[in-house]
């Protein structure tokens, strides 16, 4: 919120120092090896990253005379805003550190890190949008789209998979920021509604790998294929809401004749749909060999509250028919 409501750049880093000091504590609450290093890569990454925002804000007052963060002229300063802000958000190829971090913690502080500690860099990255060259983005999200689905590919590792979705995602979202800010805006949201209660559904059935994820099944068929709809929405499939920011996007790299960018965002969209594609055969339409009794696990009523779940989901499977209403 803090670096929401900032004019000054010091107020905006501020903002993302708080946010980045407050997570560590509970990345590495676990007291666990894994978490300890998970702790200690995502902190080195976020510090160099701000680092190198507060040095660009430095050099860019030190030219120009103002602290204001949407008076952002001098270009050398842009470009180090620009490496710095995607170290934060994990665009390739500054990527490598968040597969690892979301593999060392537990399902909610991943959902923590894949969405909301987003928020805060590309608010920057849309207060600043008008002085950002546009072709450095532009590589990035390319190259994120394609890393994003040729690493998920070889992955067992659900987290893993859903960190280089992530990956792929920020790239669509950075290739239109520059063109279109509220195409951005729109896709950062229904990332948001989308991978929510994705996470919230791997962590509800404790699936910690694709193997894990066999057995969803006999906890409750409902969610299987719910969960299932959720994974092509991720994977950007008409008729559900994960299409409609694809859609936009495509629509507006064309308008702005950058055809061959397009062409290539949309094949990358295959790669990611692959593993997505893997993902709900392994949970809806493949069974585990079962040598019990009954079909149906024995289990006690849900602990944690499946309500977010349900909403989360049904927001992110119907929202397609309401794309004039949002993209305005």
């Amino acid at each position: 919120i803090i670096t929401m409501s900032s004019f000054h750049w010091l107020l905006g880093w501020i903002g993302l120092e708080l946010n980045t000091l407050a997570i560590i504590p509970i990345i590495a609450k676990q007291h666990h090896p894994r978490a300890t290093e998970a702790t200690t890569k995502y902190f080195l990454t976020q510090a160099a990253a701000s680092a190198m925002i507060l040095f660009s804000s430095t050099t860019n007052a030190w030219f120009s005379g103002t602290w204001d963060i949407s008076q952002l002229t001098n270009p050398m300063s842009c470009t180090m805003l620009t490496l710095a802000l995607s170290m934060k958000l994990g665009l390739a190829p500054l990527h490598f550190w968040l597969p690892e971090v979301l593999q060392g913690i537990p399902m909610k502080t991943a959902l923590i890190i894949a969405t909301w500690q987003k928020l805060a860099p590309i608010t920057l990255l849309y207060l600043t949008h008008n002085s950002i060259n546009p072709t450095p983005l532009l590589m990035m999200g390319i190259l994120s789209a394609l890393t994003g689905g040729w690493g998920g590919l070889n992955q067992t590792q659900t987290r893993k998979i859903l960190a280089f979705s992530s990956i792929a995602h920020l790239g669509w979202m950075a290739s239109i920021i520059t063109l279109n800010p509220n195409i951005m805006l729109l896709n950062l949201t229904i990332y948001i509604t989308m991978t929510a209660p994705m996470f919230l559904l791997l962590k509800f059935t404790t699936s910690k790998t694709i193997k894990d994820l066999t057995t969803t099944w006999t906890t409750s068929p409902q969610m299987t294929t719910l969960m299932m709809l959720l994974l092509m929405s991720l994977g950007g499939l008409p008729p559900l809401s994960g299409f409609m920011p694809k859609w936009l996007i495509l629509q507006e790299l064309t308008t702005h004749n950058l055809t061959m960018t397009a062409t290539i965002m949309a094949m990358s969209a295959l790669l990611s749909l692959f593993f997505y594609l893997r993902l709900s055969y392994i949970s809806a339409l493949t069974m585990h060999p079962t040598t019990t009794k009954t079909p149906n696990k024995w289990r006690f009523q849900p602990k944690s509250s499946t309500t977010p779940i349900t909403t989360l989901s049904t927001l992110s499977i119907l929202l397609l028919p309401m794309t004039p209403l949002l993209y305005v």
